[in-house]
């Protein structure tokens, strides 16, 4: 899913004109034998261990790491959800953040799309710009010109819309706009995918590379429009009781399920919601945690007991739905563009094999759902005609999906890039065989021999999702949790018993924070000129909520206040200040003077980094752990080898942090021989154990709905802590 991201990788793909997308990253092509990475390292030989020394022996269990590393931010969270104001709640929680970014616990690096040059056939604000969710996935109301977008036309529409966003006349101008610039529409979408999905169920699964697929084929109850307004979809209105705990839909009557082939298999009604949400949470490690002790039941359902008639998901007749809340959750509403409240066709999920609760057993002989694309029921605005692995997806238009007159494009095609030809995409973009295309680095050189820089390039805008490094403070594998000859450690044991101390030793994260040149990192993948972009500098985005009202809070024993308006970073920053940390991780100038925490590196500090480091060898010594350039700590991190611009990503971040640390730090690099492989060594683990990492920068977070919690559980044990595994710990 979206939210439990991966850096599921579509290269040099369409790139969105919206404002953000937490669908994929964006992936670049720098030229081949870039002279500036070094070569692939080996590691530093270890001195003997020192007689008998405490780093050896240093063991902690989980909740003593914790507590080590994020103790303080547990503390100021445990706070900020204490508060029923939301103000009050917003800048706790802010100090919170603060905390957390102070801990070391990972590095922020990027966001997960955008920031970079493209050139594009989609008109901009044609789908969703939501922040969160699948509806800026949506791409039926696509509007595709044949012709290539002139860049003066995308910046005239996106002031266009800036001026116009939720008064719902947007679509109709951009429509006539382009007409009226000479420009003619297609029907059709082309672009291009790097991983194919596991499952065709997209009620079991959280990785992107289903619910990429599988948001074209359902719908929600609520969707957000291309103004980023929150509008009836499958329902056609609700309404809330007076406490806030109960939630009523009205579901539009008259909708139908459909076979892949447009056959109908009955009508939707509320019972489909029942349904899908119990098919859901008897998949435990998908999307669980945003219901789970916010709906009523799903703890104990979690915990075994498979009564679903206790949970607070009910079909009060054929039309009417109804969500009972553990307590009144303002944001409810927009947490409803995920797949976990989507609808399934209870026949014919039971037609295939499937059963609920303790029946549920999908390994079963007689289990068929969701094993091909003709074996889900569809109610969205696509069916899945084609498909053939690692080569191309074709989605036609539903004519009984229940908005089908509002859909744009009537066949959308995928097809496969591998990446190992860092020219395809531009190629098959000037045949027309694509309707966007990222301008990596490989690819802007060209773009520019061929006049097509100048009048069409512009820089995608980025979206919300954190993309970060992640260190492994309780590592206990050196290889591949599924193949235990993949990505194998060649460390011995004392510079893995020495790598473990002093990862679990705040400082000496922290000079590693600071000590790695982000921008130069990240220009190898989209080069020197959108280097800063994406750059993101704190885990919840800076704009991501504002102050509703003024509040008064504790900085240090200082009451501070804060005005209505203030974004939530500006609250992080004061407290990063107040501590005396040097990051900078909100500029009240990014967009445009809106204030934002991407768009500039504000962790880079080599005299910062050599500071934390002189004070962590200080620290480490007590324990006997001798750090030196004769015995470095040496920490692994797998790259993607088989992927130049990312290679020469990791390479980079090698060459910066040895720089900064006068070697007093060794990075080991790994390779790895595809995605599956690259992905393995810790996003698709699935517990802490199967980390295989000291350090790993390829998953990161981005928002569920409109409240900060929703990056901040993820570290929290008791708000779920899907994230803890990364840092290597039990949620």
């Amino acid at each position: 899913m979206k939210k439990f991201v991966s850096l599921m990788l579509v290269l040099a793909m369409a790139l969105s004109l919206a404002a953000c997308s937490n669908n994929a990253a964006q992936t670049s092509n720098p030229p081949a034998g870039n002279s500036n990475a070094p070569e692939q390292s080996t590691p530093v030989e270890q001195s003997a261990a020192p007689g008998d020394v405490s780093y050896l022996d240093a063991t902690h269990d989980n909740d003593e790491i914790a507590e080590m590393a994020l103790g303080e931010f547990t503390e100021a969270y445990t706070k900020s959800l204490e508060t029923d104001n939301v103000s009050e709640r917003y800048a706790l929680m802010a100090i919170a953040e603060a905390k957390m970014l102070e801990s070391g616990v990972f590095m922020p690096f990027t966001t997960n799309t955008g920031g970079l040059y493209g050139i594009t056939r989609i008109a901009p604000y044609t789908t969703s710009p939501a922040l969160w969710g699948l509806d800026n996935d949506r791409v039926y109301q696509y509007l595709i010109t044949n012709e290539i977008l002139k860049i003066e036309d995308i910046t005239a529409m996106k002031k266009h819309w800036a001026e116009v966003k939720g008064t719902g006349t947007y679509m109709e101008w951009a429509k006539q706009y382009l007409i009226d610039q000479g420009y003619t529409l297609k029907d059709t979408y082309n672009r291009i995918y790097s991983g194919d999905n596991t499952t065709w169920d997209a009620l079991a699964d959280n990785r992107t590379s289903t619910s990429d697929v599988m948001v074209y084929t359902l719908s929600n109850l609520l969707e957000y429009d291309v103004e980023n307004v929150l509008q009836p979809a499958m329902a056609e209105s609700y309404t809330v009781s007076d406490d806030g705990l109960t939630y009523t839909f009205k579901i539009r009557p008259g909708m139908v399920w459909v076979d892949n082939q447009g056959r109908e298999l009955g009508p939707v009604t509320a019972d489909d919601w029942v349904a899908g949400m119990q098919h859901a949470l008897d998949n435990p490690g998908t999307l669980e945690y945003l219901v789970d002790g916010l709906i009523v039941g799903v703890s104990e359902y979690l915990a075994g007991d498979r009564d679903f008639s206790k949970v607070g998901v009910k079909a009060v007749d054929d039309y009417t739905l109804e969500y009972t809340l553990t307590a009144d959750t303002y944001y409810f509403p927009t947490m409803l563009c995920y797949s976990l409240f989507c609808p399934m066709n209870r026949a014919y999920y039971e037609s295939q094999g499937g059963t609920f609760g303790a029946d549920y057993d999908p390994s079963a002989e007689s289990y068929k759902y969701g094993k091909g694309p003709d074996s889900v029921a569809y109610c969205g605005p696509y069916l899945v005609t084609s498909h053939t692995d690692k080569n191309s997806y074709v989605f036609k238009a539903n004519e009984k999906y229940w908005n089908a007159d509002a859909v744009n494009i009537k066949t959308a095609t995928w097809s496969y890039n591998g990446g190992e030809d860092p020219m395809r995409a531009y190629n098959d973009f000037m045949e027309g065989k694509l309707d966007s295309c990222g301008l990596t680095t490989a690819i802007l050189v060209k773009c520019k021999e061929d006049g097509n820089f100048e009048p069409y390039a512009y820089v995608s805008g980025t979206d919300a999702t954190s993309m970060v490094g992640w260190f492994n403070l309780n590592r206990g594998t050196w290889n591949n949790y599924n193949d235990e000859t993949k990505v194998v450690s060649t460390q011995d044991d004392d510079a893995k018993a020495r790598a473990h101390a002093a990862l679990l030793n705040q400082n000496f994260r922290l000079a590693i924070c600071t000590g790695v040149d982000r921008a130069a990192y990240n220009a190898q993948a989209v080069g020197d000129d959108c280097k800063y972009n994406a750059l993101v500098n704190s885990y919840v985005l800076g704009s991501l909520v504002a102050l509703p009202e003024d509040i008064t809070v504790d900085i240090n024993g200082t009451p501070t206040e804060f005005k209505a308006g203030t974004n939530f970073g500006a609250i992080v920053q004061a407290q990063v200040t107040a501590d005396g940390f040097p990051m900078k991780v909100y500029d009240p100038e990014q967009q445009e003077g809106a204030g934002d925490s991407r768009g500039f590196d504000g962790w880079f500090n080599a005299a910062a980094s050599k500071e934390f480091l002189n004070k962590a060898v200080e620290e480490l010594a007590a324990q006997g752990l001798e750090i030196s350039k004769e015995n470095p700590i040496q920490i692994d991190m797998a790259q993607a080898s088989f992927y130049e611009p990312y290679k020469n990503r990791a390479q980079a971040f090698k060459k910066s942090l040895e720089e900064t640390t006068g070697g007093l730090i060794q990075v080991n690099l790994y390779d790895t021989a595809d995605w599956q492989e690259m992905y393995d060594v810790g996003f698709y683990g699935d517990t802490p154990a199967d980390m295989n990492y000291d350090f790993y920068d390829f998953s990161g977070w981005g928002p569920d709905y409109g409240d900060p919690a929703t990056y901040l559980n993820t570290l929290y044990p008791a708000g779920g802590g899907d994230m803890l595994k990364n840092i290597g710990l039990e949620g």
